[in-house]
């Protein structure tokens, strides 16, 4: 499989305090001086383009907690031969950056919204944001990216008495709905023992209120979502089953943190990195060299691998 996806973490930090990451109040922050510079962000994802990458996503953290993100956007997005810059964030400061990203060239954006009662969203995320967090999926929709996508992590006991409601969505709106499986990634998700929800039974009570759902071949940009439709509908719904479909050998991506080390899976440990090459001024040459060195290991790991443990997702972005 062809490496052409970088997913380039811009900051470990968030503004929210989700159930399933890595607490905030144990969290201990980077220094400012251990996060790439911008033109050091941008100089790493010029030399990942030179070897292959096509697509970009930005992610924290939070990555609109990074200051000047327009301006990072704006970098990026001249990089010759990146055809694609995308981001994910949890939506809440997105309503205020929404239009300058897009014109800074940001392409699409993923909003990630675990529920859509205010009850339910403070008990997931820690706080009263969920208003902020709608009217920033709104301000995307009007914005005119290529696509906006809503993510929502099923978890049974949590949300799942939702994904109807999340279905309609895509009938009301032009947005893709993906239901993402709960997958037990760090220490804190660990205690979510009893959250898994298959993608196959969250269909089931989707389709137990919508009837059978059409499904329609993956687009570009769909990864490894399997995509049904609705007649009528204004969006689309995607499942991604994580857990219960092993899609490790069509992975075509790889992650580098806000630091500059480098994850050729998500279940690896950082194999390189990038940041002292960087601060030492190295020919480009050196650059792509050493990432190439990243792609011909990333066949060695997946989520089974020897090496395979806790993940905090607060500063790899999942």
């Amino acid at each position: 499989m062809a490496i052409d996806y970088l997913r380039l973490s811009l900051t470990d930090r968030c503004n929210l305090n989700c159930l399933y990451c890595t607490p905030r109040e144990k969290a201990s922050f980077l220094k400012h001086e251990d996060l790439l510079r911008h033109e050091e962000l941008a100089r790493a994802a010029a030399a990942f383009v030179s070897c292959g990458v096509k697509k970009i996503r930005l992610t924290g953290g939070e990555p609109l907690l990074r200051k000047n993100i327009a301006g990072l956007v704006k970098m990026l997005k001249a990089i010759p031969g990146l055809k694609e810059l995308a981001m994910t964030t949890n939506g809440v400061l997105l309503a205020q950056s929404a239009g300058e990203l897009r014109a800074a060239g940001l392409d699409r954006v993923n909003v990630s919204l675990n529920s859509l009662h205010p009850a339910t969203y403070q008990r997931i995320t820690g706080a009263n944001a969920l208003e902020d967090a709608w009217d920033g999926l709104m301000a995307a929709l009007r914005a005119g990216f290529s696509e906006v996508k809503l993510n929502m992590v099923v978890m049974k006991g949590v949300n799942d008495s939702e994904v109807a409601e999340f279905a309609r969505l895509s009938m009301d709106f032009p947005v893709s709905v993906r239901f993402i499986e709960f997958f037990q990634t760090s220490e804190r998700s660990a205690q979510l023992r009893d959250a898994f929800l298959s993608s196959a039974e969250t269909r089931k009570r989707i389709e137990s209120v919508y009837g059978l759902l059409q499904e329609v071949p993956p687009g570009p940009t769909d990864g490894p979502a399997h995509v049904y439709k609705r007649p009528g509908a204004k969006g689309k719904l995607g499942f991604i089953s994580g857990r219960s479909d092993y899609f490790c050998a069509a992975c075509n991506r790889v992650r580098m943190d806000c630091t500059g080390r480098v994850y050729p899976c998500l279940f690896s440990p950082a194999t390189h990195t990038l940041r002292d090459l960087l601060r030492a001024g190295v020919p480009d040459e050196a650059l792509a060299d050493h990432i190439k060195k990243i792609f011909l290991v990333k066949s060695d790991y997946n989520r089974d691998s020897s090496t395979a443990g806790h993940i905090e997702m607060s500063s790899l972005g999942g």
